[in-house]
């Protein structure tokens, strides 16, 4: 007898509701096999590859001269110079090619290492609204990127008359003006003093948008960074929990880094 006869036409069976298996996380930033040589030839990234969840905050370290800042200048499109081939970045799964660029610049915002690279209006405000005005957004979106990082009344300040921290202030009021759904940061907190310091870690905590911060501050990568990327000589090298791979002493001297004063006393249990 066929045990796998169809059952009769008037025969209903039950309905079995299978689970469907979960969908990938989206990822906010991807990045595969990226490669680039400087105009002189030198190769500064050499098949970098790696990826960034929604809402994560992932610390990029290495020694001097790794490509980090190289690296950083890839995820809006300012590297390199002229976009061809097959796309190696995706931002939100879009690709970063010419034709997506503006797209692009509107959803990663790029804090420059120097803040006056960044600052070249007469006043705060019009610093601050210089990007949100390239894409349409309404004034209500400065004041209250001012608001957030602690500089409401300054509008009419002259930049060049502020302090480090208050510079580099007025450069993430105006990356957080145009609504970035990832922030990438490079050297954030170089020549703060601890205040400055203290403030920008409480601001960068407060900021829900995807991270990814290259600096030599590895106790404020301790602090803000559950994940981190190990880069030197253009490839990734170590990518893990932050903690873990700043407490492997061999994997710090082998990439010209150390233990953070701020692990010394740290124990994993």
């Amino acid at each position: 007898m066929n045990s796998h006869l169809p059952p009769p036409a008037n025969c209903h069976l039950p309905t079995v509701n299978c689970p469907q298996p979960p969908l990938p996380p989206q990822h906010s930033l991807s990045v595969n096999n990226l490669h680039y040589r400087y105009p002189d030839g030198r190769e500064a990234l050499r098949g970098v590859s790696f990826a960034v969840g929604e809402g994560e905050c992932v610390g990029l370290i290495g020694p001097n001269g790794a490509g980090k800042s190289t690296l950083l200048l890839h995820l809006n499109g300012i590297l390199p110079e002229r976009i061809s081939g097959e796309p190696s970045v995706y931002v939100g799964g879009i690709p970063v090619t010419e034709e997506n660029l503006p797209a692009i610049r509107r959803q990663v915002g790029l804090l420059f290492q120097d803040a006056d690279d960044q600052l070249f209006c007469p006043t705060v405000f019009e610093d601050v609204a210089f990007g949100p005005q390239q894409f349409g957004l309404d004034e209500a979106k400065v004041r209250a990127a001012l608001a957030t990082v602690g500089l409401a009344g300054y509008e009419e300040r002259s930049p060049q008359h502020l302090s480090r921290g208050e510079k580099r202030r007025v450069c993430l009021a105006g990356v957080l003006a145009c609504d970035p759904q990832v922030l990438v940061l490079d050297e954030p907190t170089s020549d703060l003093d601890p205040r400055g310091k203290r403030e920008l870690k409480a601001l960068l905590r407060q900021i829900p948008a995807t991270k990814l911060i290259a600096s030599h501050d590895l106790e404020l990568v301790v602090e803000l960074c559950p994940r981190s990327l190990v880069l030197d000589g253009g490839v990734v090298v170590a990518d893990g929990a932050t903690r873990d791979l700043l407490n492997d002493a061999a994997l710090m001297l082998q990439h010209g880094l150390e233990r953070p004063h701020i692990l010394q006393h740290w124990h994993p249990h």
